[in-house]
């Protein structure tokens, strides 16, 4: 069989995050360089908040709208828009075949009944009575079904009709790597044709600020881009829905669909998170995509969180590599644990399918203008704790 057949083409991008919505507001918003940044609204901490979109677009019901929590609306918009992309929204027979692969946390709080049991539960009579009657009578009945991670890939299925096997990671960045690149060899192997993948998150939430901050990974007070945020830096959180429709090259071309670009490949791996640990797993990674790289039409995209050491250390990593262009994309969407893998790939396709590379965006010296024509892309992740990744996507002709 021709090896083509088997290659993963992107032929959907679904994306929203704090520059807009769709991969052309995004293209736009990076080449102008201004980041999105609020610095007051969760002060003293940094957020990238949503520019809500219209829901009724992706979900018409209003129903459909109420049981969702916002990570779940956010996703289940994104993977309407890859859908859309993909031209493939609303037929019924191909969506009851595609697989679906789901990048998720854990839910979301629901802040006001927490504080209320929180200023209460100490003057009642009867403390495991009272929590009891509090959690019967003010959550809502989705919300303890709401925690699961699996209930995004669930909504997506009742809301746009994908029906086909469906799979949900969880793990923070590393749900987001294992997530395309299963789908990947999904299809490089034959065991699927086409497959929805992505995922979502709020960052605008305090009790996940109040989570991180007790690891001490927000980055607080001043915004800075990624790449200046100093040994005391951290990550700014981003609300994002980021979903791609991956497809075979036989199945592309049956039903006429344009490729955006090609994932290639998709490496994951967890370093020992030992001085230069994560260092030494990229250049392990990286000697797995060496050959296939092409000097002077390669740029990297990289998921740097802006945390430490592990930021330092891709940093480090990456200055072996001069004759790549780099772009650290969290500056402008900040970062979104799940989904911020599979925004980059986004991202990148966009860029590879353009043939040019939106300009740098921070004055450290790591970010350089790239002069050539972009035909490839490198897209890193090194998670905030654990995790790291690469993949490659290529121009599609």
């Amino acid at each position: 069989m021709d090896d083509t057949r088997r290659e993963a083409l992107i032929t959907g991008i679904g994306i929203v995050s704090c520059l807009g919505e769709g991969p052309q507001a995004h293209w736009d918003a990076l080449n102008a360089a201004r980041p999105a940044a609020d610095t007051t609204t969760f002060a003293p901490y940094i957020v990238h908040p949503l520019v809500l979109p219209e829901l009724d677009k992706q979900i018409p019901k209003k129903g459909d709208q109420r049981q969702m929590e916002p990570w779940q609306r956010i996703g289940t918009y994104a993977a309407g828009l890859a859908l859309e992309s993909a031209g493939v929204k609303g037929n019924t027979e191909l969506l009851g075949r595609m697989d679906m692969i789901v990048a998720a946390g854990g839910g979301e709080r629901d802040i006001a009944v927490d504080s209320a049991i929180l200023s209460g539960i100490g003057k009642a009579a009867n403390a495991g009575a009272f929590l009891n009657e509090r959690l019967m009578n003010d959550l809502r009945p989705t919300l303890f079904l709401a925690q699961l991670s699996n209930l995004l890939a669930g909504n997506i299925s009742i809301v746009h009709g994908v029906t086909g096997s469906s799979r949900t990671f969880m793990g923070e960045e590393s749900a987001g790597m294992d997530a395309v690149r299963i789908a990947q060899a999904r299809i490089a192997a034959g065991q699927s044709e086409i497959v929805l993948v992505g995922g979502s998150h709020n960052g605008e939430r305090k009790d996940l600020l109040m989570l991180y901050e007790f690891g001490g990974f927000n980055l607080k007070d001043r915004f800075a881009p990624v790449w200046q945020r100093g040994p005391k830096g951290g990550f700014a959180l981003g609300s994002l829905g980021a979903f791609l429709v991956l497809e075979s090259h036989a199945h592309a071309q049956a039903r006429g669909a344009k490729p955006l670009a090609r994932l290639t490949a998709v490496l994951s791996d967890r370093s020992a998170r030992k001085p230069s640990g994560i260092v030494q797993t990229l250049r392990g990674l990286w000697q797995n995509l060496a050959q296939r790289l092409r000097p002077g039409e390669y740029a990297v995209v990289s998921g740097a969180t802006g945390t430490e050491p592990a930021t330092s250390e891709e940093r480090t990593f990456l200055s072996e590599h001069p004759e790549a262009a780099i772009r650290a994309t969290g500056t402008y969407v900040g970062h979104a644990l799940e989904p911020q893998f599979i925004m980059n790939i986004a991202l990148a396709a966009t860029a590879v399918s353009r043939a040019s590379l939106f300009p740098p965006g921070d004055s450290s010296g790591v970010e350089q203008p790239m002069q050539g024509r972009l035909s490839q892309a490198v897209v890193t992740s090194v998670g905030h704790w654990r995790g790291e990744g690469l993949a490659l996507i290529e121009a599609a002709g």
